[in-house]
């Protein structure tokens, strides 16, 4: 099993990223695809058509969200992997620490490089799209 940590930096609040991430419409804004999910431990999380599915196993508003997760390139055996995202303030935009542990081996490069491609430059790019639009960090 491996263990993924990555930081990103993005124009916006921790709040707003915190509040976007748990925003089913804002979460399916950014990634393109329908995603469920919900604010509260217990919430059932699914994204990219099923094929990333979990639960929301505790938040701590507006700092913190631990879910369990899993890819549909898991095995039957592999366990769910856990998501730890952590928000913070970096001067005017927020902090995103994200550690991912269990991960199994065969899928970790695969998941390493899809929160880049799939999250953080979607995102970004979200961001810059609603600002442009004057909707600034309320978006």
């Amino acid at each position: 099993m491996a263990v993924i940590t990555q930081s990103v930096i993005l124009p916006a609040s921790a709040e707003v990223l915190f509040s976007m991430y748990l925003d089913a419409s804002k979460h399916e804004a950014i990634t393109g695809l329908p995603v469920t999910i919900g604010p509260s431990s217990g919430d059932e999380f699914s994204a990219f058509g099923g094929a990333l599915t979990g639960e929301i196993l505790a938040v701590v508003e507006p700092t913190l969200i631990v879910q369990s997760w899993r890819s549909t390139d898991f095995t039957r055996d592999d366990p769910d992997s856990t998501l730890i995202l952590s928000f913070s303030s970096q001067g005017e935009a927020g902090r995103i620490d994200l550690v991912h542990v269990q991960v199994p081996q065969h899928d970790r490069d695969a998941v390493n490089k899809g929160w880049h491609k799939h999250y953080w430059e979607p995102w970004r790019a979200y961001l810059g799209t609603a600002n442009n639009c004057g909707l600034g960090s309320d978006a």
